[in-house]
């Protein structure tokens, strides 16, 4: 697998080891609710931070989202032009390491980024999560108004890279969709809504010469033979196996319906499939149904007041020295 090479790389990939272990230390005055929650604001370096937070949480999260820096001028305007992506990496890679420890198998990491520095980070994390384990890069429309930036190109989306720590393992589900019922507009002997797809196979790799095993007869509710031709008298192939034909016939989904074709009758063949009971499809990789920024802001304020933002953080710390990892273990259960 290919690695991204940059100028201090052999020292960052020991930052997440030499990483001290730190205390927290529970902040009362800025502390909100019961303090056993297990809800917690952490102030501090946040390396620091998933270090302490490593004893007791590794192996045990579900799901990280981080929003790392995007490496922009205006975030990072004291870089050198010339170290600027080596110093974004060498934050990012130890960072990365630890949110990995933190993961349990069945857990996956979403990291939202931009073009500055998107292609460098999925190679990073192609080599910090494996690169079988990613899963895709959303695309976020992050703009909803006309820009009237002077500049002639003006990028309107950023990127979430999604990695699970197994592939396979997070259980992702489809998205509900119940506009999908729509498209069964028929209903059977027993109410079910239900629709009839043409056996023949249509559009691209619908020759027999495609699948050659698809191409075989059937008979006719009135003994005729027949096969898949199209129109234009090539000849075609079927949808289904003739498995799949079988199981639907004795299943009564097999449909044979008359259709004129060159001023006669013939006998047209239909799979018959039913509505889903809980319709859904798989999630697009771009995210138009996602809120932008002006959106998100705007949804925000008409949610959350002052008093409920505060209320959502139960307990907040602040990461101090500790002396060993055992202290920080007795700190941080009593906190």
């Amino acid at each position: 697998m290919p690695l991204l090479q940059w100028l201090t790389r052999d020292a960052d990939l020991k930052l997440s080891s030499k990483a001290p272990y730190r205390l927290l230390e529970h902040v009362p005055e800025l502390s909100f609710g019961a303090a056993d929650t297990e809800n917690m604001l952490i102030q501090g370096d946040n390396l620091d931070a998933l270090k302490t937070l490593l004893p007791f949480y590794a192996g045990r999260v579900k799901c990280i989202y981080i929003d790392p820096p995007y490496n922009t001028r205006s975030a990072f305007e004291h870089y050198d032009d010339n170290l600027e992506h080596a110093k974004w990496l060498a934050m990012m890679y130890p960072r990365l390491e630890l949110l990995r420890e933190l993961l349990r198998e069945d857990g996956s990491i979403w990291v939202s980024i931009d073009d500055n520095e998107g292609h460098y980070l999925k190679v990073v994390m192609d080599e910090v999560f494996g690169r079988g384990n990613f899963t895709t890069t959303f695309i976020w429309q992050k703009v909803d108004s006309p820009n009237d930036n002077k500049v002639p190109i003006t990028p309107d989306h950023e990127f979430v890279l999604c990695y699970e720590k197994c592939k396979d393992a997070a259980g992702f589900r489809k998205k509900s969709d119940h506009s999908l019922i729509d498209a069964y507009s028929q209903r059977d002997e027993h109410g079910r809504l239900c629709r009839d797809r043409l056996l023949k196979k249509n559009g691209k790799n619908s020759l027999r010469s495609d699948r050659p095993t698809m191409y075989y007869a059937l008979t006719a509710p009135d003994g005729a033979t027949v096969f898949p031709v199209h129109d234009d008298g090539r000849e075609a192939r079927w949808s289904h196996s003739l498995g799949g034909v079988d199981k639907a016939r004795k299943e009564g989904r097999l449909v044979w319906k008359q259709r004129e074709k060159d001023s006669a009758k013939v006998w047209v063949p239909y799979i018959r499939e039913y509505a889903p009971e809980s319709p859904e499809r798989p999630h697009p990789t771009i995210l138009l149904d996602t809120k932008t920024s002006r959106q998100a802001k705007a949804h925000q304020r008409e949610l959350l007041s002052p008093t409920t933002i505060c209320a959502c953080v139960s307990s907040t710390f602040h990461t101090t020295r500790s002396p060993s990892t055992s202290k920080t273990k007795r700190r941080v259960l009593s906190s």
